[in-house]
């Protein structure tokens, strides 16, 4: 078994603004399966909505909303599947790849003239893809730093300004040419992109990565294997036959289906907690740092159902009640989905630099959290005012909006790179990938609860809708605040 130390020194310690590297090789890999996958998303729910004569599928908003919910809650929900992939099958650097592989094939099906079908089949290549690459390159990120190195939160700051720079450039490139040509033609360039990736990622590794991802962390025993393929036979066939039956009695639908997701969202991260902290593998030290893991999940996950309504219930806002002529131009509705990263590459730069430049004396992670959690409040109670102003009838200014995403993109940058950094220091040892997929998963948890969240949109007002969830961000925020000593002391020295 590899050693924490023989991983690092294999790993060029310089080279990439001052930090390890193989960072250049997990920055540029995740900047094109973002790029990808952002700007397939920009274009997706317009090409769901949109009547069958503007190239689109023609489904009501309210059932495009919630496709678009569940389908972002099984591809973070799939970082179950990645996680243990690489924990005990392939180690993270082939399961990136194979996953990679994946999406590329999703894409090019979405690029291919086709109905519903189509759909429904190319997210199930994509989000098993994504299960397989995303945990998985952010859990190579830290196992680059030594324990302890000062450098790994500006470290997970630098991946994380990657992945938004493929983010902010995909919508207004895809989403231009898929709102002005052919959505088929976006998705097509979404394929391209995740094929950049991949070919980055294979011809820089060996160079720049050592063994970093190279080791499987808790390997399938030969006596374990029949019993998992066995499992997984029988976990399949009753999936199949109960799709069966639904079906057969017409019950399998949007609402049904987004009812069991929601469900599953909540129980698997609830059972992987409790398989964690029983294990045997797990010691006395990681047992305390699961359970003051659990305010911080939370927290993200209450985070997350607010930001993620950015390609919902926000894209949605945006093509619908926003006066798209501003200033003399004439916006894309997908251009909004550009807000987001560009303004995480504007701050994320300076938050890096305060980390660095406060150290020992920065707020602590369960504070930090509690920041988000207001600011992510604030960009909802601040949609209360075009509401309220607009009657909810009448277009309302994009600047609206702007300060909306402004509002949560803070928000993120206390809670997204700290909270990946805190995760692979927090993480058992036995369950280090499996950790990083649970991470994602407060992302799976989150857009599991706004599918059901969708249909309430369509039948409340705006105003009390933005309200209600803004306050209940900023009241768990408030809670995460007066606990937060509790959770660092549970924490057991990471900081």
């Amino acid at each position: 078994m590899l050693s924490k130390d023989d991983i690092v020194k294999s790993v060029p310690q310089k080279g990439f603004l001052g930090h390890p590297k193989g960072l250049s090789t997990l920055f540029f890999t995740e900047f094109w399966e973002r790029f990808s996958y952002y700007g397939m998303r920009a274009i997706l729910i317009f090409f769901m909505y949109y009547e069958l004569n503007e190239g689109g599928l023609g489904l009501d908003r309210g059932t495009a909303n919630s496709i678009m919910a569940l389908y972002g809650s099984l591809v973070y929900m799939s970082g179950i599947i990645g996680g243990w992939v690489a924990d005990r099958l392939l180690g993270t650097r082939k399961t990136i790849f194979y996953g990679g592989i994946l999406i590329m094939i999703g894409h090019i099906l979405l690029a291919l003239p086709g109905g519903v079908e189509m759909l429904f089949t190319s997210m199930a290549f994509i989000i098993i893809g994504t299960g397989l690459l995303k945990p998985n390159v952010s859990s190579i990120v830290g196992d680059i730093y030594a324990d302890g190195d000062y450098r790994r939160d500006a470290g997970f700051s630098i991946f994380y300004t990657g992945i938004n720079a493929g983010s902010f450039l995909a919508p207004l490139i895809v989403g231009t040419i898929g709102q002005t040509y052919s959505f088929h033609l976006g998705f097509g360039i979404a394929a391209v992109g995740m094929f950049f990736g991949l070919v980055i990622f294979k011809l820089t590794e060996k160079k720049y990565l050592g063994i970093a991802g190279t080791q499987v962390n808790n390997p399938l025993q030969p006596e374990e294997r029949k019993k998992t393929v066995m499992m997984a036979l029988g976990g399949t066939v009753v999936i199949a036959l109960a799709a069966y039956a639904l079906h057969t009695q017409g019950l399998l639908t949007v609402n049904t289906f987004g009812l069991v997701v929601t469900t599953l969202g909540i129980l698997i991260p609830t059972m992987f907690f409790i398989v964690m902290y029983r294990s045997e593998k797990t010691t006395k030290d990681e047992k305390s740092r699961v359970l003051a893991y659990i305010p911080l999940f939370i927290s993200a996950v209450i985070f997350w159902a607010i930001q993620e309504q950015g390609a919902t219930i926000l894209a949605t806002y945006a093509n619908d009640r926003t006066n798209l002529n501003f200033l003399g131009i004439t916006l894309k509705s997908s251009w909004f989905q550009s807000l987001n990263p560009l303004f995480i590459i504007t701050l994320a730069p300076m938050f890096a630099m305060l980390w660095v430049k406060w150290g020992e004396k920065q707020p602590s992670t369960p504070r930090k959290f509690a920041y988000a959690l207001f600011f992510a409040g604030l960009s909802f109670i601040i949609m209360m005012i075009p509401s309220s102003l607009s009657g909810g009838t009448t277009l309302v200014s994009p600047m609206w909006l702007v300060v909306s995403f402004l509002l949560v993109v803070i928000g993120e940058l206390l809670l997204s790179p700290v909270g990946l950094s805190a995760t692979t220091q927090l993480a058992p040892k036995a369950f280090a990938a499996q950790t990083m997929s649970l991470w994602f998963l407060t992302s799976a948890a989150a857009q599991a609860i706004n599918a059901q969240l969708a249909k309430v949109y369509e039948v409340v007002s705006e105003f009390l809708y933005f309200g209600i969830i803004g306050g209940i961000a900023i009241a768990f925020g408030i809670i995460i605040l007066i606990i937060s000593p509790i959770v660092s002391k549970a924490m057991r020295g990471v900081k």
